[in-house]
């Protein structure tokens, strides 16, 4: 590592530190190979990220014939339990939906109802096993998305920063929590570097997934419409093409994505962040861990 890195990967903690953020990065070169990041083999608690490898498992299932894409699934509306910004968890009435447009609604509005559907098809266990198969390791799904809906955040409605202040100091340095949902030895978890990895074989053509399920999920990801204040703002632009999906649970951030340059350059980014501030609603948090990512990116592209 040369003197320059040690110093920007010094000048990069010291930044999400001022900002109330532990982070964990991971930036690689799709081509050459060469990464860079911050803490990247360390567990984290993964949210919605999961729903990238819950569309390639189920997708996979279509490409093999035990699924039809066209199978039409019967799914609850408002009356559910499940909570969430947009899609099926804010309709008012159940709705009968192809399994296409199921995966679509889960992997690019972050639809937990619709995610959930699709583990009634394929379980979390299939799709640990799934990505086992794909090489990567670090990756575990050990529960539906439903019971990120159970934590002191729905619990305590009323008081939503005791919710807050809980998941921002609740934790331990081995990556235990008080809240189940961010303990990292029983939530759906996995590191920046497993990230980047599922990212790298979803890229690769010809690679271990079939080429039309990864087509997709990159078309996916490509179409991803929640939550663009994040690395969206840093790495979109008339040159470059972003393709990602966010996951947050609590004071958790996250961000994963491949950002393709116009001259042909490829870049694998997963940003795992916490806040050790007690606030839901964090512009410093967002833009430190876009800037982050971006100087990692900036420091490989040139």
């Amino acid at each position: 590592m040369t003197s320059g890195t040690v110093r920007l990967l010094r000048d990069l903690r010291a930044e999400l530190d001022a900002a109330g953020l532990t982070g964990w990065f991971l930036v690689r070169d799709l081509d050459s190979g060469e990464e860079i990041g911050i803490d990247p083999d360390a567990l984290v608690p993964l949210a919605s990220l999961v729903k990238v490898p819950l569309a390639a498992a189920v997708l996979d299932r279509v490409a093999s014939g035990e699924l039809s894409e066209g199978r039409q699934l019967r799914l609850a509306g408002r009356g559910s339990r499940e909570i969430g910004p947009a899609g099926l968890t804010r309709f008012r009435f159940p709705a009968t939906i192809a399994l296409a447009d199921v995966v679509y609604l889960s992997t690019c509005l972050s639809d937990n109802v619709a995610a959930d559907a699709l583990f009634d098809l394929v379980s979390p266990a299939h799709v640990t096993h799934y990505v086992r198969g794909l090489g990567i390791t670090d990756l575990t799904l050990r529960h539906r998305l439903s019971d990120l809906t159970e934590t002191p955040a729905e619990a305590l409605v009323q008081t939503p920063q005791l919710a807050q202040t809980l998941a921002a100091h609740g934790g331990t340095p081995s990556g235990g929590h008080r809240v189940r949902q961010l303990d990292s030895a029983r939530a759906n978890s996995g590191t920046a570097r497993a990230c980047v990895d599922l990212l790298e074989v979803l890229w690769t053509t010809p690679g271990p997934v079939v080429p039309e399920v990864s087509a997709r999920v990159r078309e996916l990801m490509g179409q991803h419409v929640v939550a663009r204040q994040r690395l969206w703002p840093d790495f979109a632009s008339d040159a470059t093409t972003w393709s990602s999906k966010t996951g947050t649970l609590l004071n958790h951030r996250h961000e994963i994505g491949v950002v393709e340059h116009a001259d042909g350059d490829r870049y694998a980014v997963a940003a795992l962040t916490a806040s050790r501030v007690s606030a839901g609603i964090q512009h410093v948090a967002e833009a430190t861990m876009a800037r982050v990512a971006r100087r990692l990116r900036d420091h490989l592209r040139h």
